[in-house]
Protein backbone atom coordinates (compact mmCIF):
# COMPACT_ATOMS: atom_id res chain seq x y z
CA UNK A 1 0.00 0.00 0.00
CA UNK A 2 1.15 3.48 -0.69
CA UNK A 3 0.13 6.81 -1.36
CA UNK A 4 1.88 9.18 -4.10
CA UNK A 5 1.52 12.25 -5.33
CA UNK A 6 2.86 13.49 -8.67
CA UNK A 7 2.31 16.91 -9.63
CA UNK A 8 4.14 19.83 -11.14
CA UNK A 9 5.80 22.37 -9.15
CA UNK A 10 7.09 25.97 -9.90
CA UNK A 11 10.33 26.98 -9.09
CA UNK A 12 9.00 28.81 -5.73
CA UNK A 13 7.11 25.78 -4.48
CA UNK A 14 3.40 26.65 -6.33
CA UNK A 15 1.10 24.53 -7.96
CA UNK A 16 -1.25 26.99 -9.05
CA UNK A 17 -0.83 31.08 -10.06
CA UNK A 18 -2.36 33.92 -8.21
CA UNK A 19 -5.68 33.08 -10.10
CA UNK A 20 -6.02 29.24 -9.41
CA UNK A 21 -5.03 29.43 -12.93
CA UNK A 22 -2.16 26.43 -14.61
CA UNK A 23 -1.32 28.32 -17.98
CA UNK A 24 2.04 28.12 -16.44
CA UNK A 25 2.15 24.87 -16.78
CA UNK A 26 2.80 25.23 -20.82
CA UNK A 27 5.77 27.33 -20.38
CA UNK A 28 8.63 24.59 -21.99
CA UNK A 29 7.06 23.56 -25.24
CA UNK A 30 6.28 20.12 -26.14
CA UNK A 31 5.83 20.10 -29.60
CA UNK A 32 5.41 16.35 -29.88
CA UNK A 33 2.73 16.19 -26.59
CA UNK A 34 5.04 13.39 -24.75
CA UNK A 35 3.60 12.02 -22.10
CA UNK A 36 6.75 12.65 -19.90
CA UNK A 37 6.30 9.58 -17.76
CA UNK A 38 2.71 10.00 -16.33
CA UNK A 39 0.89 6.89 -18.27
CA UNK A 40 3.86 4.54 -16.53
CA UNK A 41 3.12 6.08 -13.29
CA UNK A 42 -0.68 5.61 -13.56
CA UNK A 43 -0.31 2.34 -14.10
CA UNK A 44 1.18 2.17 -10.63
CA UNK A 45 -1.75 3.40 -9.31
CA UNK A 46 -5.62 1.64 -8.61
CA UNK A 47 -7.22 5.15 -7.84
CA UNK A 48 -7.22 8.76 -7.77
CA UNK A 49 -8.32 11.24 -4.27
CA UNK A 50 -8.62 14.61 -5.10
CA UNK A 51 -9.82 17.56 -3.66
CA UNK A 52 -13.53 19.60 -5.05
CA UNK A 53 -10.99 22.29 -6.50
CA UNK A 54 -8.77 20.40 -8.62
CA UNK A 55 -12.11 18.00 -9.87
CA UNK A 56 -13.76 21.37 -10.55
CA UNK A 57 -10.44 22.30 -12.45
CA UNK A 58 -10.43 18.80 -14.61
CA UNK A 59 -14.20 19.21 -15.04
CA UNK A 60 -13.19 22.46 -16.26
CA UNK A 61 -10.75 21.54 -18.57
CA UNK A 62 -14.04 20.10 -20.93
CA UNK A 63 -13.24 17.51 -23.66
CA UNK A 64 -13.05 13.32 -22.44
CA UNK A 65 -12.29 12.86 -18.96
CA UNK A 66 -8.80 12.08 -18.16
CA UNK A 67 -8.59 9.13 -16.11
CA UNK A 68 -9.34 5.63 -16.61
CA UNK A 69 -9.21 4.81 -12.56
CA UNK A 70 -11.41 5.66 -10.33
CA UNK A 71 -11.32 9.33 -9.09
CA UNK A 72 -12.44 10.19 -5.15
CA UNK A 73 -13.00 13.49 -4.91
CA UNK A 74 -12.92 14.87 -1.07
CA UNK A 75 -15.82 17.22 -0.72
CA UNK A 76 -18.32 18.60 2.07
CA UNK A 77 -19.97 20.60 0.19
CA UNK A 78 -20.77 19.06 -3.66
CA UNK A 79 -23.67 16.86 -3.65
CA UNK A 80 -23.56 15.75 -7.48
CA UNK A 81 -21.02 14.47 -9.81
CA UNK A 82 -21.82 14.74 -13.41
CA UNK A 83 -23.89 12.47 -15.17
CA UNK A 84 -21.48 11.70 -17.34
CA UNK A 85 -19.00 11.42 -14.71
CA UNK A 86 -21.28 8.85 -12.16
CA UNK A 87 -19.41 5.53 -13.10
CA UNK A 88 -16.10 7.13 -13.07
CA UNK A 89 -16.19 9.53 -9.84
CA UNK A 90 -17.11 9.23 -6.45
CA UNK A 91 -17.98 11.54 -3.49
CA UNK A 92 -15.85 10.66 -0.47
CA UNK A 93 -15.92 12.80 2.90
CA UNK A 94 -13.78 12.07 5.99
CA UNK A 95 -10.21 12.94 7.63
CA UNK A 96 -7.38 11.69 5.23
CA UNK A 97 -6.70 8.55 7.30
CA UNK A 98 -10.33 7.90 7.46
CA UNK A 99 -10.73 8.10 3.33
CA UNK A 100 -6.95 5.86 3.10
CA UNK A 101 -8.21 3.24 5.35
CA UNK A 102 -12.15 3.33 3.32
CA UNK A 103 -10.51 2.71 0.08
CA UNK A 104 -7.76 0.41 1.18
CA UNK A 105 -10.90 -1.75 2.79
CA UNK A 106 -12.29 -1.48 -0.70
CA UNK A 107 -9.55 -2.90 -2.84
CA UNK A 108 -7.65 0.18 -3.62
CA UNK A 109 -4.21 -0.03 -2.31
CA UNK A 110 -1.94 2.42 -4.40
CA UNK A 111 -3.34 6.12 -3.99
CA UNK A 112 -2.95 8.95 -6.33
CA UNK A 113 -3.32 11.73 -4.14
CA UNK A 114 -3.95 14.86 -5.93
CA UNK A 115 -4.96 18.87 -4.86
CA UNK A 116 -3.19 21.17 -3.00
CA UNK A 117 -5.34 20.94 0.34
CA UNK A 118 -5.59 17.10 -0.22
CA UNK A 119 -2.04 16.58 -0.28
CA UNK A 120 -1.51 19.55 2.76
CA UNK A 121 -4.16 17.31 4.44
CA UNK A 122 -2.31 13.72 3.53
CA UNK A 123 1.08 15.05 4.30
CA UNK A 124 0.07 16.43 7.63
CA UNK A 125 -1.50 13.34 8.38
CA UNK A 126 2.15 11.68 7.53
CA UNK A 127 0.49 9.98 4.95
CA UNK A 128 2.29 10.13 1.38
CA UNK A 129 4.77 7.56 0.74
CA UNK A 130 6.43 8.64 -2.52
CA UNK A 131 6.56 12.73 -3.99
CA UNK A 132 7.19 13.08 -7.70
CA UNK A 133 7.72 16.51 -8.57
CA UNK A 134 7.81 18.13 -11.85
CA UNK A 135 9.62 21.21 -11.63
CA UNK A 136 8.61 23.81 -14.20
CA UNK A 137 11.39 26.59 -14.41
CA UNK A 138 8.56 29.73 -13.81
CA UNK A 139 8.99 31.63 -10.75
CA UNK A 140 5.19 32.60 -9.90
CA UNK A 141 5.32 34.61 -6.61
CA UNK A 142 2.46 33.62 -4.85
CA UNK A 143 -0.71 31.09 -5.45
CA UNK A 144 -1.34 27.45 -3.94
CA UNK A 145 1.80 26.73 -2.41
CA UNK A 146 2.23 22.71 -2.62
CA UNK A 147 3.51 22.23 1.14
CA UNK A 148 1.79 23.95 4.20
CA UNK A 149 2.65 23.19 7.95
CA UNK A 150 3.64 20.02 9.38
CA UNK A 151 3.50 18.79 12.72
CA UNK A 152 7.03 17.14 12.53
CA UNK A 153 10.30 16.86 9.75
CA UNK A 154 9.18 13.72 7.38
CA UNK A 155 12.21 12.62 5.58
CA UNK A 156 12.76 11.38 2.02
CA UNK A 157 15.28 10.16 -0.36
CA UNK A 158 15.67 11.16 -3.94
CA UNK A 159 15.52 7.91 -5.43
CA UNK A 160 15.57 9.79 -8.96
CA UNK A 161 16.04 12.98 -11.03
CA UNK A 162 15.87 13.42 -14.70
CA UNK A 163 15.52 16.31 -17.17
CA UNK A 164 12.95 16.18 -19.29
CA UNK A 165 12.39 18.65 -22.27
CA UNK A 166 15.40 19.78 -21.75
CA UNK A 167 13.99 22.03 -19.16
CA UNK A 168 11.47 19.94 -16.33
CA UNK A 169 13.42 18.45 -13.66
CA UNK A 170 11.37 15.66 -12.50
CA UNK A 171 12.49 14.10 -9.61
CA UNK A 172 11.27 11.02 -7.29
CA UNK A 173 11.18 10.67 -3.58
CA UNK A 174 10.69 8.17 -1.54
CA UNK A 175 9.47 8.68 2.43
CA UNK A 176 12.31 7.03 4.65
CA UNK A 177 11.08 5.26 8.06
Amino acid sequence: MANYVYIGVSLDGYIADRNNGLDWLNTVPNPHNEDLGFAAFMERVDALVMGRNTFETVVGFGGEWPYSKPVFVCSRTLKDIPVQLKDKVFLIQGSPKEIMGSLNRKGYENLYIDGGRTIQGFLKADLIDELILSTIPVLLGGGTSLFGDLPEHQVYELISSEVLLNQIVSSRYVRRS
